[in-house]
């Protein structure tokens, strides 16, 4: 897609100045705004394989970003943000919001709501 390219480079030039990458973000906002999660839950919502989110992951936890949980079940592991991570996504999430901004910048908001629900139907046709 046209869009896509461009958008997802410079999205990663943004990360970058936190040295991340757009992996990682994704996985740094959904354990912010879900709470934890298994690398399967994780996994789903990216629409990846499990072994990429487990490399993602391990990076992250190296980086003190994010623990483990002890679980219930010693089977299922749970994730979530570590005191770091959570300051590092609200410092980053800065940097995405002015990028959003720059990206919407003359578009407005009834333009905006109109492109949710176009794509929203695009991707529930893809969905089927």
């Amino acid at each position: 897609m046209m869009l896509y390219r461009p958008f997802e480079n410079q999205l990663n030039v943004e990360l970058n100045k936190h040295k991340l990458h757009r992996a990682q973000w994704t996985i740094l906002y959904y354990l912010y705004n879900f709470g934890s999660a298994t690398l399967v839950e994780i996994a789903n919502y990216q629409g990846v394989e499990k072994p990429t989110i487990t490399r993602t992951f391990s990076r992250l936890e190296e980086l003190g970003y994010v623990e483990q949980l002890a679980g219930k079940d010693k089977r299922e592991k749970r994730m979530q943000l570590t005191i770091l991570g959570r300051t590092v996504y609200e410092q980053v999430r800065v940097t995405i919001d002015q990028f959003e901004e720059e990206c919407l910048k003359g578009i407005s908001e009834e333009e905006q709501q109109k492109i949710i629900q176009i794509m929203e139907k695009v991707r529930s046709n893809l969905m089927k």
